[in-house]
């Protein structure tokens, strides 16, 4: 059933209680003693978080070539900055040997390894403390078991020393692209729907977003809903390089069901400001037209959007396209001038529906003093 507006409030002031902030529609609201903000990812970070959780119930016979994509993934990102996996006990040798000695194991039941997905949104205080984002994870509407992967969020909030911060929204953190600033990139089709926030408006979901986050604007691209199991996650789509700057993914084959959509994103990101009133500058990356045979696979994502940062790197996919790769490795050169750029093969994981970001989870640094 819908939700009642006071609902709503009462709902969105609880969020607030906890966060520090106040919410519009109440009697009497006070300056917020703590205010907490989402850094953005090229911040300096003190680690990357990863999940060793691919399964055979659900990779079949992807699982061994995703379990190598994984533990090169580790290894690259460890050169940069430490890196902290989570591994079940019984499989802890094999992450080892996978991943190498540089890469911390932590112990942890596991359904998957999204942990973009599963973990928690960090965000840091006006007072320098980090925070953790728990966003209630379930199986992207519920179209996956999940009983182990919706415990991430607290188990990495735990070994980080984050405060943990509850919300009412139900997400992810790959559907959710922040500049650092208060400018944030959603896709409609991912947070405002039945399966995660039933009876939630758009207007709904963005009071609880802007308190919950420290946004200031939220702009809302349509995505594709029930095309694939994230329901169009926005780190897909969109991505912002900095404040002010988007790279958006153009897929320029027009028996795609990416196609359309894609052309409708840039139509949207070309005439959008930021919350300080800039327009902003967005930079297309297109999809491949050619990949490798295991990339054949329905469910494979195939774009360059869906990178990753570490200290001083981009860590991007490659697809066997080699015009269509060196261009997306030459623009990200363009975008981050002072870190090393390094594509990688990961076409177990992409042919599973994922990247290199959805892999992976930075943790900020935090400010002190």
């Amino acid at each position: 059933m819908p939700l009642h507006r006071r609902t709503l409030l009462k709902q969105a002031a609880a969020s607030a209680a906890l966060l520090g902030c106040s919410v519009k529609g109440h009697d009497e609201p006070r300056p917020p003693s703590i205010t907490w903000q989402t850094p953005d990812e090229g911040h300096p970070h003190r680690r990357t978080w990863m999940a060793f959780g691919a399964s055979d119930p659900i990779w079949d016979d992807l699982l061994p070539r995703v379990r190598t994509d994984l533990g090169r993934i580790a290894r690259i990102l460890a050169e940069h900055e430490p890196v902290t996996m989570l591994v079940r006990p019984h499989e802890r040798a094999l992450a080892a040997r996978a991943c190498g000695d540089a890469v911390e194991l932590v112990d942890a039941k596991l359904d998957d390894l999204w942990i973009r997905d599963t973990g928690p949104v960090f965000v840091r205080s006006n007072t320098g403390e980090l925070g953790a984002v728990d966003l209630n994870f379930n199986g992207w509407g519920n179209k996956q078991a999940h009983p182990y992967d919706a415990e991430v969020a607290r188990l990495v909030a735990r070994k980080a020393g984050a405060r943990r911060l509850e919300t009412t929204l139900v997400g992810e953190g790959g559907g959710i692209e922040v500049d650092g600033r208060g400018t944030a990139l959603l896709t409609e089709s991912c947070v405002v729907n039945d399966n995660r926030n039933p009876g939630l408006t758009r207007e709904d979901c963005e009071t609880l977003l802007r308190q919950t986050l420290g946004l200031r604007k939220i702009i809302w691209l349509p995505g594709l809903r029930g095309e694939d199991i994230t329901d169009g996650h926005v780190d897909f789509y969109a991505r912002f390089a900095k404040p002010g700057v988007v790279v958006a993914h153009l897929d320029p084959d027009p028996r795609s069901i990416d196609h359309e959509v894609t052309r409708r994103h840039l139509e949207i990101l070309e005439a959008s400001q930021d919350a300080d009133g800039r327009p902003l500058e967005v930079v297309t990356l297109t999809a491949p037209r050619r990949h490798r045979h295991l990339l054949d696979h329905d469910d494979a994502c195939l774009g360059y959007v869906n990178y990753a940062l570490a200290n001083g790197l981009v860590l991007a996919p490659e697809f066997g396209d080699g015009r269509a790769d060196r261009a997306a490795r030459n623009a990200l050169r363009r975008l981050f001038p002072d870190r090393e750029v390094v594509q990688l093969d990961i076409d177990g994981i992409a042919a599973g529906g994922g990247g290199i970001h959805c892999a992976t989870l930075h943790e900020p640094l935090p400010v002190t003093g």
